[in-house]
């Protein structure tokens, strides 16, 4: 089968996705610590040994995620919260994954594509809800509406709108293979 220009751009976003989902799944490791460094004030001192910085800040990594829950409910709420919208991009990066790979083998209109839209939409309105609950938090946390302007308000209404926007892929894809089905049979 020849390989069409949609198919060559589909290859390119492939690599780029499953970049991105590595890289993704490897920042959920460093989350708890990303969260505790955040809260330290003084900076680093200098090491004699270049090695012995990255050693270290391993060590806090992977140490972050029995102290990130002695650090206070702020610091809690916000690392469950990454987790959380992290694992959610996660499963949303690997349905674009398996919409690719439909179309890489040719077959765009199948059901499998609608039923990965319909996973990414679930997911997207996932990561809106969790956004509105720590936005809830932080409004309760402060006492004021300075939480309005951080990235969690962005978070729901961008996540929300992707979410519908991919329960309207999923329902064409889902329509288009109906009709193609039902082309098929056609003789």
């Amino acid at each position: 089968m020849k390989t069409v220009s949609v198919q060559k751009i589909a290859k390119i976003l492939t690599a780029l996705v499953n970049i991105s989902l590595i890289c993704n799944l490897l920042a959920l490791f460093f989350v708890p610590g990303l969260v505790l460094i955040k809260g330290l004030q003084e900076p680093m001192a200098p090491y004699e040994n270049p090695l012995e910085l990255p050693a270290r800040l391993l060590a806090v990594f992977a140490l972050s995620w029995r102290w990130i829950w002695q650090a206070g409910a702020f610091a809690a709420v916000l690392a469950v919260f990454l987790l959380f919208s992290g694992c959610c991009t996660a499963v949303v990066l690997w349905q674009g994954r398996r919409v690719l790979k439909t179309i890489l083998r040719g077959e765009p209109f199948s059901m499998e594509n609608a039923v990965s839209l319909n996973r990414a939409a679930l997911c997207a309105f996932l990561i809106a809800a969790a956004a509105l609950i720590r936005l809830l938090f932080s409004l309760v946390w402060y006492g004021s509406i300075r939480p309005l302007l951080t990235y969690n308000a962005l978070f729901v209404p961008i996540f929300a709108m992707a979410g519908l926007l991919c329960l309207v892929m999923s329902a064409l894809f889902r329509q288009a293979a109906e009709l193609k089905a039902e082309n098929d049979l056609t003789i």
